[in-house]
């Protein structure tokens, strides 16, 4: 479903922000893209998303090279930033119709399509308020339901997990795994690394803009902690120390032994 070679975003005269990334991501799974602060994800997801242009390299979604036919590229994606952007005077029936005429659904299909959305993420009771009355995490299910209104290909979401309560995030992990099992794509960003290992079927990790490491979950285990660790000493071994992981094991054996009967 993706496919990048080489991609590579530079920012002025810096340093690569992205650095020759290569990933392949396949149809019909949860891909977890991780990384400390500045490690270049967002710029890596941004242009798979078609919001920014490559200093180099190429990006294929579902075979579709995004620099030859961008417009047909992005008709597949569902993106959701970091901060998502709604327009908070509008009632949400009438920002997803905005977003309905955008990818040229009819107003017909964009209606039943909201609807059923609404009432999916417990917001059918709401339909016709102003957006601007709505909570955090009702507006982070909202712009779920946008992202998904014409039904795409591949879903990529920046850091979707920010400010929800539980069950509001319990919820959008089932979305993810639903949307897969439709055979469907999901690239999500994640800091929640029990996320990330919970619903992603493999991830990447991207450290000063290159890729450090990637694969299943389990292989990443089996490669950087002799598989007796977690995803959490995963990451730290590769993008902290190898110190700050063996600190986190020591801490959770203690804390297994003092709750040991």
């Amino acid at each position: 479903m993706i496919r990048t070679h080489q991609l590579t975003k530079v920012y002025g005269r810096g340093a690569p922000a992205v650095n020759e990334v290569d990933l392949h991501v396949h149809e019909g799974e949860v891909f977890g893209f991780l990384g400390p602060n500045g490690a270049g994800k967002t710029t890596t997801m941004k242009m798979i998303a078609g919001m920014l242009r490559p200093s180099s390299g190429t990006i294929e979604v579902a075979g579709i090279d995004t620099a030859r036919d961008p417009v047909s590229a992005k008709a597949l994606i569902g993106y959701i930033p970091d901060r998502p952007y709604l327009y908070e005077r509008l009632t949400a029936l009438e920002f997803l119709a905005f977003v309905g005429a955008i990818y040229g659904m009819e107003d017909a299909s964009v209606l039943r399509r909201s609807q059923e959305l609404l009432e999916f993420f417990s917001l059918g009771g709401v339909g016709n308020e102003l957006v601007e009355s709505y909570s955090h995490g009702m507006k982070q299910r909202l712009s779920l339901a946008a992202a998904l209104l014409h039904r795409p290909r591949l879903l990529i979401i920046d850091e979707p997990m920010v400010g929800l309560d539980p069950a509001g995030a319990r919820l959008i992990k089932s979305v993810f795994r639903q949307q897969a099992d439709e055979g469907r794509t999901v690239f999500l960003s994640t800091h929640t690394l029990e996320v990330a290992e919970a619903v992603c079927d493999r991830v990447a990790i991207i450290q000063n803009g290159r890729i450090v490491a990637q694969g299943s979950v389990q292989q990443l285990k089996d490669l950087h902690t002799a598989g007796g660790g977690d995803l959490e000493q995963v990451f730290l071994t590769l993008v902290g120390s190898p110190e700050q992981a063996e600190v986190i094991q020591v801490l959770k054996e203690d804390s297994e032994a003092a709750s040991a009967p």
